[in-house]
Formats: C-alpha cells, structure tokens, sequence
C-alpha cells in the first residue's frame, strides 16, 4: 500500500490598504529577516471570515478599528527563507478606512510601531518590505483596482445531522 503524502495547502492571509491624506498605514515588524515593512496583515484563523480576519489582525497590529469597504485583490506568492523554510501564501487585501478606538491598546507582539508613508516613501525602501505584495497591493489600490466585498463568500455549515 502507498503511503498517503500530506496535501499541499497555501497559507492564508489578509491585509489592509489604509489610505489617509496621501499616506499608507504601515506597520514595522520584527521577522526572522530583522525589521521589515508590511501592510496590517496576518493569517486567516478557524472560525473566521476573511473580512473578521482584516478587521481583527489590523486592530492588533495598530490599534485601530478597521472599516473595510472593497477587496484590492487576491495574491499568491511563494517565498523561500533563509532558514530553508518554504511557503507558499494567498493573501486577500482589503481597502478601508481607519477609526481611532476610545481605549488605547498595545500593538500585537513583534509589531514595532505603525508608520504612515507616502507612495514615494514606500517605493525607496523596497528591500525592508516583508514581501513583494507590500508594494504590489499599494500601486493596484492606486491604480483603481477595488472589488465590491460581497465578492467574497463566505458559506457558512452549521451542525450535521445532530453532531
């Protein structure tokens, strides 16, 4: 009898494209790679939808309320790390708008500060992003791309035959 192999899955993730008076929220995270730039982003986790997902990871990022409102697009993209690690990643980038909460909150674990750049800004430090999707996500939010959010579905199972 072969032996089953374990089924090849990409990891999924969300971002947020936060735009305001001409800059992008950003956050400066600690990675095996050092200090990196990224979106707002993280995994989608059991249990949630991707736009909860957008939501809840920016609010632990930055400490803000995140209001989604179009989805950018969807990216996959495999990275190969020092480490010998592989890993391939769909990611699903939302646009929105940003809410300041009423209690202050302490940024996610690894997350350094949250900083906010001009494309131009974000165009000159290419080699500190977390991936190629950083800047990818920013020029297609600038260039128009938006998708309404009822473009994702997300099917909900309740319970089967009493279990």
């Amino acid at each position: 009898m072969k032996e089953e192999q374990e089924r090849w899955t990409p990891r999924v993730t969300v971002a947020a494209v936060v735009e305001h008076e001409g800059r992008f929220l950003l956050v400066e995270e600690q990675t095996s790679e050092g200090l990196r730039i990224n979106q707002p982003a993280g995994h989608l986790e059991s249990g949630e939808t991707l736009v909860d997902a957008v939501v809840r990871e920016t609010l632990e990022e930055t400490a803000l309320a995140f209001v989604p409102d179009a989805l950018v697009g969807v990216y996959m993209t495999h990275i190969d790390r020092p480490d010998g690690q592989a890993a391939t990643f769909l990611r699903f980038t939302f646009r929105g708008r940003h809410e300041a909460l009423d209690a202050p909150r302490a940024l996610d674990t690894g997350i350094v500060r949250t900083l906010w750049l001009t494309p131009g800004e974000l165009r000159s430090c290419r080699a500190r992003h977390r991936t190629p999707l950083v800047m990818r996500s920013v020029e297609d939010y600038l260039a128009g791309r938006r998708f309404p959010l009822d473009v994702v579905h997300t099917h909900s199972v309740g319970p089967r035959n009493g279990k």
